[in-house]
């Protein structure tokens, strides 16, 4: 994906004022001034702050992947053990807060945009992500697994702003140890 270097300011900074004050604590002049770009900028760029916080999820979403499979990919021993760790990190290092897809699904839910299909899409993937890792180590209760894992990261993922990431990870790669190591 090549976008310019304004579009990228706009969405680096709307991703971070969005998850800091959420998508409704944070208006688009805001934005603007944090991003440093001109109001025809931004508006050259996104038609409404709905299709910026679209864009953002779905910028979001592609970085969660792209670092998941940075770190899965190519484990074949166990692939979801290393999930749950890298995704433990993503908390840590990205999710401190909870979890923004989920935000978006109650801030939007009922609206007459696509913010909340691309929120819901995230989390159908996650569950389609674990059952192709138990595929792939061909788990004949691939199905199972992957509704244990995703409810074990959506869990974690919960959990941060309680227990923070550290802590929501140590818990969760314990469950993922149990699971793992009673098939």
């Amino acid at each position: 994906m090549n976008i310019s270097q304004k579009k990228e300011d706009i969405l680096n900074a709307a991703e971070r004022l969005f998850y800091e004050h959420g998508f409704r604590g944070v208006g688009l002049k805001q934005i603007i001034s944090e991003a440093n770009v001109a109001n025809m900028t931004l508006y050259n760029h996104f038609s409404s702050k709905e299709h910026l916080v679209e864009e953002v999820l779905k910028q979001r979403e592609e970085r969660y992947w792209s670092y998941l499979d940075y770190f899965v990919q190519g484990e074949n021993d166990t692939p979801f053990l290393v999930a749950v760790e890298a995704h433990g990190k993503w908390l840590e290092e990205e999710s401190y807060k909870g979890d923004m897809f989920l935000r978006a699904i109650e801030d939007y839910a009922g609206t007459n945009n696509d913010i909340e299909n691309i929120a819901r899409s995230h989390k159908s993937k996650l569950l389609s992500y674990f059952q192709d890792l138990a595929k792939r180590i061909d788990e004949e209760n691939h199905q199972d697994l992957a509704y244990y894992f995703t409810l074990l990261l959506e869990g974690a993922t919960s959990m941060t702003p309680l227990i923070g990431p550290k802590e929501a990870t140590a818990y969760a790669k314990d469950i993922a140890k149990k699971i793992v190591y009673s098939i």
